[in-house]
């Protein structure tokens, strides 16, 4: 066999041809990956953050619609002093927000809604308006009832109809963040693919470029991380900014309304027994007596349901006690209560926590199980408090539903440092547990 050298030919060629071909496909590689990682920042920046900025442009929508709903709710109530046409303003201002807030909305869900979606919100907003003009309309000219008629045959389903569409939209906006994701761990897995192959095929070179694009990941994965503990982070803060308002409103319903109705009734009594009897002013006193203490009724049930006193004056067992009962007759089913275990005091702070988790496992169940029986356990164990919530009915796979209700359960059992479990019980169904550590459960968060 004839050597190189005294053939007179030299390997550099060939290793020139090789040296730039091994170049030529780490050059390739690098900018297929370089694509990619591009694809997938641009992904995370188109989509996920417009996401995030669509949705709360639905949840200011949502706001919006949600005072229209208190003011119309207030319209109608019988103890309202103010004339129907005393609205207007405040349904303008809400009106030119409402305008402002759908069509930034517009400009972004522009790329991945359909243009039927929006004209059906576009369509159902005009209709509401103008019903509204039409009421105040007839308000201006005396047709008080026809107006308030307006209201509760027009206004009322024109407005359920645009919650409705928000609610849908919000939660089309969670599932395409999930597909987001999901596209985000597919792209990847096929970079993971492609350096796999690479590797098996090439030397020192694609070692080199595979430590580099393994260490680019890294760094693109431990960004996601902090993204997702900084989203984390933020829901527990809005929880607690929420309970902190609903509480701030309980106790004004509770102290200020409430004293200033209880006066109310007591002078209306005190008027009535100085008038004459079975004169027509006492009769009069009389039913107004009546009307404010249904209204002082309504305020202080409002105010328990905002944020129920019981739970930082008696705790979370006596609260639980008054409110599993009120559940039972405002849905027409049985509930099955026990209590075992030494019990132990659950500091008002945790006890929220714990209370709101039952209340959206309990609102869950009565809505979509379609059973008229649940079980309900609370269990003072020696290192944790544990919490059942299960009925027998259709059941769900929790990881199928995006409700904000899942989220915030998941989000308040995490900053009580415990677990949440959905489990299918033998009979079917579904049963909800949360544990709380008992230290937690005592001290607080």
């Amino acid at each position: 066999m004839t050597s190189p050298l005294k053939s007179g030919r030299t390997p550099t060629p060939g290793l020139l041809f090789g040296l730039v071909i091994t170049l030529a496909a780490v050059v390739a590689y690098t900018g297929y990956i370089s694509y990619q990682i591009k694809g997938l920042r641009e992904l995370q920046s188109n989509i996920i953050d417009r996401n995030r900025k669509d949705s709360l442009q639905l949840l200011r929508i949502q706001n919006d619609l949600n005072s229209l709903g208190i003011a119309m709710r207030d319209m109608l109530g019988a103890n309202e002093p103010y004339p129907l046409g005393a609205w207007t303003s405040q349904f303008q201002r809400i009106r030119q927000d409402l305008s402002d807030a759908m069509q930034k909305e517009a400009e972004l869900s522009m790329a991945y809604r359909t243009a039927e979606q929006r004209h059906y919100m576009e369509d159902s907003l005009a209709q509401f308006w103008g019903a509204a003009d039409h009421m105040f309309a007839l308000a201006s000219v005396g047709k008080e009832a026809e107006a308030r008629r307006e209201i509760e045959i027009s206004m009322e389903a024109h407005l359920a109809a645009l919650g409705t569409a928000v609610s849908r939209q919000l939660v089309a906006n969670n599932e395409a963040e999930q597909q987001a994701g999901e596209r985000i761990q597919e792209i990847y897995y096929r970079v993971q693919r492609q350096v796999l192959l690479f590797l098996a095929a090439t030397l020192v070179p694609i070692v080199l470029t595979s430590l580099y694009l393994i260490r680019s990941n890294r760094l693109l994965f431990q960004r996601l991380s902090d993204l997702s503990e900084q989203r984390s982070d933020l829901a527990q803060k809005l929880i607690a900014t929420q309970e902190s308002t609903l509480l701030h409103i309980s106790r004004e319903l509770h102290d200020e309304f409430g004293q200033i109705l209880t006066a109310i009734g007591s002078m209306l009594r005190r008027s009535g027994r100085q008038a004459s009897e079975g004169s027509p002013l006492r009769a009069d006193l009389v039913e107004v007596s009546e009307i404010a203490q249904t209204a002082l009724d309504k305020v202080r049930s409002l105010s328990q349901a905002l944020h129920p006193v019981t739970l930082e004056e008696a705790g979370l067992e006596s609260t639980v006690d008054w409110y599993l009962p009120m559940v039972e007759r405002q849905n027409g089913i049985v509930i099955h209560y026990s209590k075992t275990g030494d019990s132990f005091p659950v500091e008002s702070r945790a006890g929220i926590h714990v209370y709101r988790i039952l209340q959206e496992a309990l609102n869950n169940a009565t809505r979509h199980s379609a059973t008229k029986e649940l079980w309900v356990r609370l269990r003072f164990l020696d290192q944790a408090l544990e919490l059942d919530v299960e009925d027998h009915g259709s059941g769900f796979h929790p990881n199928g539903r995006r409700g904000i209700g899942l989220v915030a359960m998941r989000e308040r059992a995490e900053l009580l440092g415990g677990t949440l479990q959905f489990l299918h019980p033998q009979c079917g169904g579904t049963l909800v547990r949360l544990s709380v550590p008992k230290e937690v459960a005592e001290v607080g968060v």
